[in-house]
């Protein structure tokens, strides 16, 4: 016989784990099932190993999905405050790396055991190495019967009773059982929870699992792609790049309407940093980034003066205060002057200031879900309530965490909404 749970949650990931947390909290009988071999491994891995679990300032502006308005309420309702209390209640010491970015200050296990202790300790269970074969509804008897009446009656009143029937298996969908078809038996329960994440660092055992149920039970699921992941170069920035690698620096990166100031670093496959991470999830193949080398200086003012005062010193060594010498002699050779300061120009000026605040150029690609943090799009979210995370067209089947669209900035940003959907689901399954 199969083993029954009021709710079962796939994935094993920091949304699941908080749905399953507060389910039980509730009274509810739940088990949590994950393919892999461990639980939180993105937790694990986030931040370093310390975890950027949240930021100080939560928004909606902080998140992006073809339905905007969606995130608003999980979010009003579990907020970084509710998230950091609990950090608190566990005495995990923590701190603000930057612009409101919370870390771990010891190890990122230390969330990963909170959250299996608030599991364990409400009595839901967790089992991994689980795969599951196959996700299917169980008729009631009533729906049935129902079907049953469809097939065997042929009379004129025949479309009447369709309709009819079809009401009557609308009205009975609260009574649906879920059967799951595993690697470790069969199992059936009336609340059934996708919290399998998105496509990114498959080596982590990412799948499409998730969107493949979304799509079985009739939801559309928006285009997927990797975000908060490195842009590639080719040709000759790509050399230049090769031979500034593991430089970074503080600049402002911009794409579209989009406006980042954060670091970049140079790599052996192009541009990566928090800045560039940020700034991935809005480029688009073909677009051109634009980056401000030196946001908080007047450049043509900085470099008039020192003219002035240091005539016989070259470009690249006044570039140079600002730049390591790798950096340096690049730019150097992108504004096209390697004389001294002495001969420049007020043409060789405005080539450097137009350089330098405003660098631009078009990435080749992105190293794509390898390394990528998150996955946009996913299910879509017109389907799904924002309250209770319930499907609008199958009863008792919820969709949480990276599975939707819904994506969230670097910076905590996702683990919050992680925190946020799950909260909210498992008050209602």
């Amino acid at each position: 016989m199969p083993e029954h749970f009021e709710v079962i949650i796939i994935g094993a990931g920091a949304a699941g784990l908080m749905c399953a947390a507060t389910a039980a909290k509730r009274g509810k009988k739940v088990i949590v099932l994950d393919h892999a071999n461990k639980m939180a491994k993105k937790v694990l891995m986030s931040g370093g190993g310390r975890c950027n679990f949240t930021n100080l300032s939560i928004e909606a502006d902080n998140f992006i999905s073809n339905n905007p308005h969606f995130c608003k309420s999980a979010l009003k309702r579990y907020t970084q405050w509710d998230f950091i209390a609990l950090v608190e209640k566990y005495h995990i010491d923590y701190y603000e790396k930057t612009q409101g970015q919370l870390f771990c200050r010891e190890s990122s296990k230390l969330i990963r055991d909170l959250l299996s202790q608030e599991c364990q300790s409400n009595g839901a269970q967790i089992r991994l190495k689980c795969e599951i074969l196959s996700v299917e509804t169980v008729l009631s008897s009533s729906q049935t019967d129902t079907f049953k009446a469809i097939e065997t009656i042929k009379s004129e009143s025949a479309k009447d009773l369709n309709l009819t029937a079809k009401n009557q298996i609308g009205s009975s969908n609260q009574n649906t059982t879920f059967k799951l078809t595993t690697s470790l038996g069969a199992f059936t329960c009336e609340s059934l929870v996708i919290a399998t994440g998105g496509l990114s660092i498959p080596t982590m055992g990412a799948t499409d699992f998730g969107y493949q149920i979304a799509q079985q039970f009739g939801h559309q699921v928006l285009p997927t792609r990797a975000g908060l992941t490195p842009l590639t170069f080719k040709g000759r920035l790509l050399n230049a790049f090769k031979e500034m690698a593991g430089n970074a620096l503080q600049v402002q990166v911009s794409c579209g309407q989009q406006t980042f100031n954060e670091a970049i670093l140079f790599t052996h496959k192009g541009l990566s940093g928090p800045a560039i991470l940020q700034i991935s999830n809005y480029w688009q193949p073909g677009q051109a980034i634009s980056i401000n080398l030196l946001p908080h200086v007047d450049i043509a003012t900085w470099i008039t003066q020192l003219k002035e005062s240091r005539p016989d010193i070259q470009l690249k060594t006044a570039l140079a205060s600002h730049f390591s010498q790798a950096v340096a002699s690049f730019f150097a050779s992108e504004v096209g002057f390697q004389g001294k300061l002495k001969q420049l120009t007020p043409q060789h000026i405005e080539n450097i200031v137009q350089t330098l605040s405003d660098w631009t150029i078009y990435p080749e690609g992105v190293e794509g879900y390898r390394v990528a943090e998150v996955t946009l799009g996913g299910v879509d979210t017109q389907q799904i309530s924002s309250k209770t995370f319930e499907s609008a067209l199958q009863s008792g089947l919820y969709f949480i965490g990276e599975v939707l669209d819904v994506t969230g900035h670097l910076g905590g940003y996702n683990f919050q909404w992680a925190w946020a959907s799950g909260h909210a689901a498992g008050n209602y399954v």
